[in-house]
């Protein structure tokens, strides 16, 4: 499931050069998101409903459930 995850996310970014996992923060374990800088906000990226763990640097889980852009 991983596997079709990462390449729906690197459809989804064609064209933009491709994260290499350690760019990815572990706050979010499903889905691949950079740390800040910059500052991202839920409309900035494609995902919905995916898990936050630990830390919410990008504030994606607003109201701290621990299921990031909900709406």
């Amino acid at each position: 499931m991983r596997w079709l995850q990462m390449a729906i996310i690197g459809v989804l970014t064609a064209g933009a050069p491709a994260l290499a996992q350690n760019d990815c923060d572990p706050s979010y374990p499903d889905v691949c998101i950079p740390p800040p800088p910059p500052d991202l906000d839920c409309s900035d990226v494609p995902h919905r409903g995916f898990r936050v763990i630990g830390d919410d640097p990008h504030r994606f889980d607003r109201d701290r459930d621990g299921i990031a852009c909900e709406r």
